[in-house]
C-alpha cells in the first residue's frame, strides 16, 4: 500500500510540474523512486540531456574510484540559492540534489554503470545508488547495492577486469558520515573553483556569492603545481572525509584535511593507534624520506580487504597516486622526528 501510495504521489507530482521540469516532490518528499528517471533530471535520460536548473560540474582532484569516469551533476531548485562556504561544503538549500553517475568507455562511448544521488530533504541529506540496465536507458534503485563485472583499460593501456561494487545505502553513509549525518564530500568551494564554474552557478541563481579569493586546490597530477599541495589535495579527497575529527576514522589520530597542519596528525613520523596487519610490520603512518616503510603507501598499494584504504570504492591499486604520494614521502628529510 505505501509503495501505491508514494507512486501516486510522484505521478501527481510530475502532473504538477511542467514538462522537462525536475520532479520536486520525489527530492523532497518520504518516498524512494525506484527508477532514476522518476527524478526528471535529465529530458532525456540515455542521452544525459539535464533538465533545466541541472548543472555539469567537475572537481579539481577527484576521488579515485577504480578508474571510474564520473559525470557529475548538481541540481538547486527555482527560487533558491547554495550559501557560500570557503572551508565546508556549499550549504544546498532542501530540494537540492547532487547527481554522479560511475561509467567507463566502452567502444568509445560512456557506459554507465550506476548513478548516486544525494537528496536534500527536510530532515537531512538522503544517499541512494540507482544501477542502470545494460541498454543504458533506465537505472533502478538498488539499496542493497551490487556488484557489476567490468573489463576496462588503465591510464598506462593494460586491460583490467574487476569485480566493480556499488555500496549499499548503508555503506554511502560510511563515507559520507560527518559527526553521524551524511553530508557531501566534493562539493567545496575549493574543489569546484577552476574554468568559471562558482561564477556560473551565481550567474544562473544556483549560488548566493563567488568571492575573489575562493581558495583552490591544486590538480593532483598537475606536475606544475608544488609536490606537497598535490598531495595534500590528494589525501584530502580520497581520505580526509573518514579521517576528520568528526569522521568514520576519528580514533585513529590520523586526520588528512587540508587545513591540517600539524604534521603528526597528517601521519609524519606517526605511530598507529594499534598494531596489526594493517601496519604490515611498519612503525610510521609517514615515515619521512620513507616511502617503503610508510603504512600508509603500504595500505594504498594493497587489496587485501583487511588491509586495502581506503576500505570502501576501490578493488585496484591507484598505480599514479601511489606514485604521487611515494614522491612526496621520498621529498621529506628523514631527520624529522618519529614519535
Amino acid at each position: 500500500m505505501k509503495a501505491l501510495a508514494a507512486a501516486v504521489l510522484l505521478f501527481c507530482a510530475a502532473l504538477a510540474g511542467r514538462p522537462g521540469d525536475v520532479n520536486d516532490a520525489a527530492i523532497t518528499g518520504e518516498a524512494l523512486p525506484a527508477r532514476l528517471s522518476d527524478y526528471g533530471f535529465f529530458t532525456d535520460l540515455a542521452g544525459e540531456i539535464p533538465a533545466a536548473r541541472v548543472t555539469p560540474y567537475d572537481l579539481e582532484t577527484q576521488l579515485f574510484s577504480d578508474y571510474a569516469a564520473k559525470h557529475r551533476y548538481l541540481y538547486v531548485p527555482a527560487g533558491q540559492k547554495a550559501r557560500y562556504d570557503a572551508e565546508a561544503a556549499l550549504d544546498l538549500p532542501v530540494g537540492s540534489a547532487i547527481i554522479k553517475t560511475f561509467g567507463y568507455p566502452q567502444r568509445g562511448r560512456f557506459k554507465p554503470l550506476e548513478t548516486r544521488l544525494l537528496l536534500r530533504r527536510a530532515s537531512g541529506w538522503v544517499a541512494l545508488p540507482y544501477v542502470w540496465n545494460a541498454e543504458g536507458s533506465e537505472a533502478l534503485l538498488k539499496r542493497a547495492g551490487t556488484r557489476i563485472p567490468v573489463t576496462f583499460t588503465d591510464p598506462s593501456g593494460a586491460p583490467r577486469s574487476i569485480s566493480y561494487a556499488v555500496p549499499n545505502q548503508n555503506q554511502c553513509k560510511d563515507c559520507h558520515a560527518l559527526s553521524g549525518a551524511i553530508m557531501p564530500i566534493g562539493m567545496k568551494a575549493r574543489y569546484l573553483h577552476h574554468d568559471g564554474q562558482l561564477e556560473k552557478l551565481v550567474a544562473a541563481g544556483m549560488l548566493d556569492r563567488s568571492p575573489g579569493d575562493a581558495p583552490r586546490v591544486a590538480r593532483w597530477n598537475d606536475a606544475r603545481a608544488p609536490i606537497e599541495a598535490r598531495a595534500r589535495a590528494y589525501l584530502e579527497i580520497n581520505c580526509a572525509h573518514c579521517h576528520n575529527p568528526a569522521g568514520a576514522a576519528s580514533n585513529s589520530g590520523l586526520f588528512l584535511e587540508l587545513s591540517r597542519a600539524d604534521p603528526v596528525a597528517l601521519g609524519i613520523g606517526k605511530r598507529p593507534v594499534a598494531a596489526g596487519r594493517g601496519s604490515g610490520g611498519r612503525d610510521f603512518a609517514i615515515a619521512p624520506g620513507d616511502p617503503d616503510a610508510s603504512i600508509l603507501i603500504y595500505r594504498m598499494e594493497s587489496t587485501d580487504p583487511g588491509v586495502a584504504m581506503p576500505e570502501l570504492g576501490r578493488a585496484t591499486v591507484h598505480a599514479e597516486g601511489v606514485a604521487l604520494l611515494r614522491e612526496w614521502i621520498a621529498s621529506m628529510p628523514k631527520s624529522n622526528d618519529a614519535r
